[in-house]
């Protein structure tokens, strides 16, 4: 039996109750008034791809590249779908402290680039399909979600107007400004740098975006990186509830009297009034068939049509 830092036994659950059971059956009442929002959420989520069970189902069954976000923390029967842009460094650093078999301690000592790094984590698509049949069945199934044009912008501001995000402005930067900037300086055809947000939801509409390859994992939408639709998540987090979900989880899994979501406070997070500033300058007509791409992810996930916009 391994120890942590902190001499709580954190291996092998092996005749304690599982996480699953801990959330379907409480043995305590202050998870149980939880489990009750969390059964709402799933709820949902169940309503809303039955009510769109033609968009929601078009792939009947899942390939093994579909499962690659599913992160699986075998210790504890945990599979946690990350969603980039939803505090997914941290519950990474999480996994890999849950997962690390007492090689790590302290989340926030793992440095970010090392969390995103994939040989880090196990993912759901490296088992075999008996096996993966098994943990899908077994494990507690949790993933995070955000209010989902707040993603995009949050998503629009890293990837676009950070300096060092070259490989971006690279790969998608050049194309956006190639597709949707009449007369671009050949600066801006070479650099990619200085995509406009109008502009990067121009491409996002743009049916030739969505026929030539599918969405970067940044702005994709949550219902096709994670497939609630055909897999039955337990707990769905919420970023405007990150702490306390994230606990909530951890307690679930026997290990939140020692370890708890890391916090810091981030003057750069972007914000609802922030979002509200990035739509300004984007046509009724183009807003419109944004929501439509993110329709989906905003019904599944009970957050309402932005009062921002101006949908025709």
């Amino acid at each position: 039996m391994r120890r942590n830092p902190f001499g709580v036994d954190i291996c092998c659950r092996k005749g304690s109750r599982s996480p699953l059971q801990e959330l379907y059956n409480p043995t305590q009442l202050e998870l149980s008034n939880t489990a009750v929002l969390h059964q709402m959420r799933r709820d949902q989520v169940t309503d809303t791809c039955r009510a769109n069970s033609a968009l929601s189902r078009k792939r009947r069954v899942l390939t093994p590249s579909d499962l690659k976000h599913l992160v699986v923390d075998e210790d504890h029967e945990l599979i946690y779908c990350y969603v980039p842009k939803v505090a997914c460094t941290n519950w990474k650093r999480l996994m890999m402290v849950l997962s690390g078999r007492g090689k790590y301690s302290d989340p926030m000592e793992i440095p970010a680039s090392e969390a995103h790094v994939s040989a880090n984590l196990k993912t759901l698509n490296q088992y075999s399909i008996p096996e993966i049949n098994h943990r899908l069945k077994s494990y507690l199934k949790f993933l995070f979600v955000r209010e989902p044009f707040e993603r995009l912008v949050s998503a629009y501001r890293n990837k676009f107007t950070q300096k060092y995000n070259t490989s971006f402005h690279k790969r998608y930067g050049t194309k956006i400004v190639r597709r949707q900037r009449k007369n671009a300086t050949q600066e801006a055809l070479r650099r990619g740098d200085d995509v406009r947000f109008e502009e990067f939801v121009a491409y996002l509409i743009d049916p030739h975006t969505q026929r030539e390859e599918p969405f970067n994992e940044h702005w994709q939408t949550v219902h096709s990186l994670c497939h609630p639709c055909h897999i039955h998540y337990d707990l769905v987090g919420k970023y405007e509830t990150l702490e306390e979900d994230s606990n909530y989880v951890l307690r679930l899994a026997g290990v939140g009297s020692y370890l708890k979501f890391p916090t810091y406070a981030k003057s750069t997070r972007t914000t609802d009034e922030m979002t509200t500033e990035f739509f300004q300058n984007i046509s009724s007509e183009h807003q419109t068939q944004l929501y439509e791409v993110y329709k989906l992810d905003f019904l599944m996930f009970n957050y309402s049509v932005p009062s921002y916009l101006k949908l025709e």
